[in-house]
């Protein structure tokens, strides 16, 4: 059964990475996938209770990152729909595309620790839909902004998933973490903006044209700021609501959805219908990209298997037995979180080592937050952040590959030689 559940991933995984080639949308591919593993898994284990709960407990791991998902997506539309963003826009008047890269690189790199890299994601590539026409400009950007924000996220313990995971589970603490990974989560940006800025000198930023009328809904100033700073502001408050009521992340985002939504519909009362249509949730809900979230769906139910049949597990094991170092375990886990999803991949790691052993703040657990934070960057499908920046720009996975990648894993191993060197020096 294993062998078989591993080439069928396999496979779906390959589908997914030759979406373009093979002319079939990536979401069949990931749906397709998790279908014939959980039929697989249910069949040759013939448990059905058993599989039946666990087949739950995935759906509700699940379903809690795509109600997240949608509802940051959702506040990012209406913000946009409202022209909110101008507030951001109207204020970036660099005209070199070589400043504009290091100012969106830092403004994510810090944003993504107070929100968290999804979101940071999805609000930085709608930005960048405001302030650059070319196409190709925009993918570059995209692919900076998925580093970042996922550098950005490790050095946080509101900053990504698997951060969080082990502050929850006590393996690190909010000051350690920060003080520990700050320095590495900043060479994996710094060095990868380095190298991008080389090839960029003397380039401009060519501005999209300003839609007057059309489809473009002109609102006061009063809208603009009020529904940009309530966006934003509830994105900010997700963590400081899970921190004091306990409850996870995507209560926060359907409850700051719902305060939006009211606001919205107090402000646009007197407007006739057709003045207000294209300003209403029920507008930005049509708007949200429903494929990817299908595909995210489908990829996290896939890996889930692979999790509940402790695949993962033992692969950790073998790299126990085999490898025998830590620091080279962590390095590769963190590379092997590009092509699987981190939070399993640390979830089994957690379950491995014993907090006896290695206790918190302990050397194991901070590079396991950096490595599995910043990993993902390597290919577009290995991070929450990825997955999103491949729908919001309908982002190739071969084209990330080509130009992304590379700089991804330089700026990897810079942060993996950074953090090494200063535990050393002080430890």
């Amino acid at each position: 059964m294993l062998t078989t559940l591993i080439i069928i991933f396999v496979i779906a995984y390959a589908a997914i990475a030759l979406e373009h080639p093979l002319k079939v949308n990536k979401s069949a591919s990931a749906l397709i996938g998790a279908g014939l593993l959980w039929t697989v898994y249910a069949v040759a284990t013939g448990d059905h209770h058993l599989v039946g709960e666990q087949l739950g407990e995935s759906l509700a791991a699940t379903a809690q990152i795509v109600f997240f998902l949608m509802g940051a997506m959702t506040i990012v539309e209406v913000v946009d729909a409202h022209n909110g963003f101008d507030v951001i826009t109207s204020r970036i008047k660099t005209t070199s595309l070589n400043s504009l890269l290091w100012l969106v690189g830092f403004v994510t790199f810090f944003l993504s620790a107070v929100l968290d890299n999804l979101t940071t994601t999805i609000v930085m590539i709608s930005l960048m839909k405001k302030l650059l026409d070319k196409h190709d400009d925009r993918l570059f950007f995209a692919g900076i902004i998925v580093i970042a924000a996922n550098a950005g996220g490790a050095w946080s313990p509101i900053g990504d998933v698997t951060t969080t995971m082990l502050w929850i589970g006590g393996q690190i603490t909010t000051l350690a973490i920060m003080k520990g990974v700050f320095i590495s989560s900043l060479i994996n940006l710094i060095v990868p903006l380095a190298v991008t800025s080389y090839f960029l000198k003397g380039r401009e930023v060519i501005s999209p044209e300003r839609v007057e009328g059309g489809r473009r809904v002109e609102t006061t100033p009063l809208e603009r700021n009020l529904m940009f700073f309530m966006g934003i502001g509830i994105l900010v408050c997700v963590p400081i609501f899970k921190t004091v009521t306990h409850l996870p992340p995507f209560m926060g985002i359907l409850f700051g959805l719902g305060i939006l939504w009211l606001v919205g519909e107090l402000v646009h009362r007197n407007k006739e219908d057709e003045d207000k249509a294209h300003l209403t949730l029920v507008h930005a809900l049509t708007h949200i990209d429903m494929s990817s979230i299908v595909f995210f769906i489908g990829i996290l139910l896939a890996v889930a298997t692979l999790e509940h049949t402790h695949i993962l597990t033992a692969l950790a094991r073998w790299l126990d037995q085999t490898v025998g170092r830590q620091d080279v375990i962590v390095t590769i886990i963190g590379m092997v979180s590009a092509i699987v999803d981190n939070v399993p991949l640390v979830a089994a790691s957690m379950g491995m080592y014993s907090m006896a052993q290695y206790p918190t703040d302990s050397f194991l657990w901070e590079f396991m937050a950096y490595c599995a934070g910043t990993g993902g960057s390597i290919l577009i499908i290995g991070s929450a952040a990825g997955v999103a920046a491949m729908g919001l720009e309908k982002i190739h996975f071969f084209w990330y590959v080509k130009r992304i990648s590379g700089l991804a894993l330089i700026g990897y191993f810079g942060g993996v030689a950074a953090y090494i060197i200063q535990y050393r020096l002080l430890h």
